[in-house]
C-alpha cells in the first residue's frame, strides 16, 4: 500500500511539472513581430531585418519618440541594412556589409546613421559614432494615409537605384541608393562575348539589348542581335531586333524582323508580344 502511495505521488508531481512546462511554452504574437524586406538593385541584393511596431493609439513622432533622440528605427534589437556590394547612398559611398540603421527625427529634418554595430538595439546610450559609416539628413514630407504599422520599403527603383522608406504614423522619409551597374555589365560583356569563345544566342540577345537600353553603339548592338537570331530565333529576340533596325532607321527592316516575331509569339499564344509588334509596325509604316 505504502509503494502505491509513493508511486502515485510522483506521478502527480510529474503531471504538475509538465503543466507547468506547457504554460512555459504558450506562443502568443509579438507586440513588434520581426520583419523582412529584400530588394534587387541593379546587380546588389538588400535586405532589411526590423521589428514592426504599431501605434495602438499614441502619437509617436514628437511624444512617444521625442525629438532629437536618437532612435534604433523599430522595436527590439537594431535594425540591420545589407548588402554585399559597395553601394552609394544619399551621395556617401558605403562599403558592402551588415549595418544598424539609426536615425535621429525632427519635425523638419531626419538625421540617418548607418553604424557598424548591430548589437546595441534600443542601447542608444551605447551607440558611438566612430562607427558610424554613413550619416546624413532627409526631409520628412507628411503622408495623408496614417499608418499603424512601422514600415520599411523600397521605392522608386530603377536599374540602378532605389529609395529606402521609412512609412510610419502620417511622416514618410526616403533616401537614395545607387548600385554600380555599368563597368558590371561591361566587364561581362567584353569577357563573354568580344572576347568570348562559343558565344550563345542567350548572351548575344543580352549584350545587344543592353547596348540598345543604354544608347551605346547601335551598330555592334544590330550585328550581336542577328547573330542571337541566325540559328534558333526567338519572338523576343526578333521584337528587340526590330527596335534595334529602327533605332538605325531601318523601317523596312525592323518591320519585318516584326513580322517575323509575330508568327512566333502567335505559335507561341502570347498575344502580348503579337500587341507590342503590330503598334510598333503601325507607327514605322508612318515613317517609311
Amino acid at each position: 500500500m505504502k509503494k502505491i502511495s509513493i508511486s502515485l505521488i510522483l506521478s502527480l508531481m510529474f503531471l504538475l511539472l509538465m503543466g507547468k512546462s506547457a504554460i512555459a511554452q504558450i506562443e502568443t504574437p509579438a507586440p513588434s513581430p520581426q520583419g523582412t524586406v529584400t530588394q534587387r538593385v541593379g546587380l546588389t541584393d538588400f535586405t532589411v531585418r526590423y521589428s514592426r511596431p504599431s501605434l495602438k493609439g499614441r502619437t509617436m513622432f514628437g511624444e512617444t519618440l521625442p525629438y532629437g533622440q536618437p532612435w534604433r528605427t523599430g522595436a527590439n534589437g537594431s535594425t540591420v541594412l545589407s548588402f554585399k556590394d559597395a553601394v552609394t547612398i544619399e551621395g556617401v559611398k558605403v562599403p558592402a556589409g551588415e549595418y544598424a540603421l539609426y536615425s535621429i527625427p525632427t519635425a523638419n529634418e531626419w538625421t540617418i546613421i548607418l553604424n557598424k554595430n548591430t548589437s546595441f538595439g534600443g542601447n542608444t546610450h551605447q551607440y558611438k559614432a566612430e562607427e558610424d559609416v554613413a550619416r546624413f539628413t532627409v526631409k520628412p514630407t507628411k503622408t495623408a494615409v496614417k499608418t499603424e504599422t512601422l514600415t520599411i520599403n523600397f521605392t522608386d527603383v530603377t536599374p540602378a537605384t532605389a529609395n529606402l522608406e521609412i512609412l510610419w504614423e502620417n511622416t514618410s522619409v526616403k533616401f537614395k541608393i545607387v548600385t554600380e551597374v555599368e563597368s558590371k555589365v561591361m566587364a561581362q560583356i567584353q569577357e563573354k562575348v568580344i572576347n568570348g569563345k562559343n558565344v550563345t544566342p542567350d548572351l548575344y540577345a543580352a549584350a545587344a539589348v543592353y547596348y540598345f537600353d543604354n544608347n551605346k553603339d547601335n551598330k555592334l548592338a544590330l550585328d550581336w542581335i542577328k547573330k542571337a537570331n541566325e540559328k534558333d530565333p526567338k519572338f523576343w529576340n526578333l521584337h528587340s531586333q526590330a527596335k534595334i533596325q529602327a533605332k538605325n532607321k531601318d523601317y523596312k527592316g525592323a518591320i519585318a524582323s516584326a513580322e517575323k516575331s509575330i508568327a512566333l509569339a502567335k505559335e507561341a499564344k502570347n498575344n502580348d508580344y503579337v500587341r507590342m509588334n503590330e503598334k510598333l509596325i503601325a507607327d514605322w509604316k508612318k515613317m517609311k
